[in-house]
């Protein structure tokens, strides 16, 4: 089972950047598309990125898109986002998940698609 930690949360003025980092254990990180999913309070969990396995295309939510960029490096087994021009509506906990399956993505998944997550990182944007 791959266990997946989050650091780089906090609170930012509208505006500001952050850089979310997660790294996971185990040998098979580069076999998986990785994603980060965000929930507000009251919200629904939802994809606002993905990466997927090996050649490391991407997808965004269009409420980030041209914001937030999504980046992997499989020597050090973790997953980034660079959230840059921060919104309130940015706040919330963020967390990164690995696909339940070695596979592709062309569009967001949902939740429910990723089976392994991690225990989640507290964004506060402050207007």
């Amino acid at each position: 089972q791959v266990q997946l930690v989050e650091s780089g949360g906090g609170l930012v003025q509208a505006g500001g950047s952050l850089r979310l980092s997660c790294a996971a254990s185990g040998r098979t990180f580069s076999s998986y598309a990785m994603g980060w999913f965000r929930q507000a309070p009251g919200k629904e969990r939802e994809c606002v990125a993905v990466i997927s396995r090996y050649v490391a295309t991407t997808y965004y939510s269009e409420s980030v898109k041209g914001r937030f960029t999504i980046s992997r490096d499989n020597a050090k087994n973790t997953l980034y986002l660079q959230m840059n021009s921060l919104k309130p509506e940015d706040t919330g906990v963020y967390y990164c998940a690995r696909d339940r399956y070695s596979r592709d993505w062309y569009s967001l998944p949902d939740a429910a698609d990723f089976g392994s997550w991690g225990q989640g990182t507290q964004v506060t944007v402050s207007s």
